[in-house]
């Protein structure tokens, strides 16, 4: 049974509809050297960060996406696992397309730890229920902080079955058929997208306003 999580009346009140979202936390995490989801940021895992920040945005509920034979236990959060192994992150986006109940879902990476919840929340509100929202940082499509509505699934299953499997490729077919709308990260908003990658990034917390060019969970 799944399991509603209740937010507050005004969180993501400008989306007009609900939202679910997904936390990936799938990655082989092979520079990192160790599961980046228990890596403690503010003396928390960062799968808890994810969880607590997409909470208070307001979703409607929440996923997991892990490794098969991996597993968190976060109360009210059910684990999705791909559909085969080796699909990255776009394997848990489909997942999450299918298995949400809201007309949009919010996906969240689970190693960026100064994403911020005023992000998400404006995020949301650029969408309405048949139109998501990708950010762009300079020139590049930000697809793992992002939110995507469920007519999306078509195109990830059908993007998976290709064994088309790059994240950012599905969000440029996502665009082309009009069911997600790319805008521009602020300067302000910049250090949102610093992500830990390496045992260095963590080491030196990552400064916001630094990010890696690799796409992640994928490594």
């Amino acid at each position: 049974m799944r399991s509603t999580i209740n937010h507050p009346p005004s969180a993501l009140k400008s989306a007009r509809v609900d939202v679910s979202a997904i936390v990936l936390a799938g990655g082989r995490s092979s520079r990192m050297g160790r599961d980046k989801a228990r890596i403690e940021f503010e003396g928390r895992p960062l799968i808890a960060l994810a969880i607590e920040k997409v909470r208070e945005a307001g979703v409607v509920e929440v996923f997991v996406s892990c490794r098969e034979g991996e597993s968190y236990d976060i109360p009210g959060c059910p684990v999705l696992h791909d559909l085969e192994p080796g699909f990255g992150p776009l394997g848990g986006i489909e997942r999450g397309l299918h298995e949400c109940r809201s007309p949009l879902l919010l996906v969240l990476a689970v190693d960026m730890p100064h994403m911020t919840v005023a992000f998400l929340r404006k995020m949301a509100a650029r969408c309405d229920r048949l139109t998501g929202a990708v950010p762009r940082l300079e020139n590049e499509l930000e697809p793992l902080a992002a939110v995507y509505p469920k007519r999306c699934h078509a195109i990830a299953f059908d993007a998976i079955a290709r064994s088309r499997h790059a994240v950012r490729d599905f969000a440029e077919a996502c665009i082309r058929e009009q069911a997600l709308r790319p805008f521009t990260v602020s300067e302000r908003d910049r250090g949102c997208f610093a992500n830990w990658n390496a045992p260095e990034d963590v080491a030196k917390g990552h400064i916001p306003g630094a990010r890696s060019k690799k796409i992640c969970p994928a490594d």
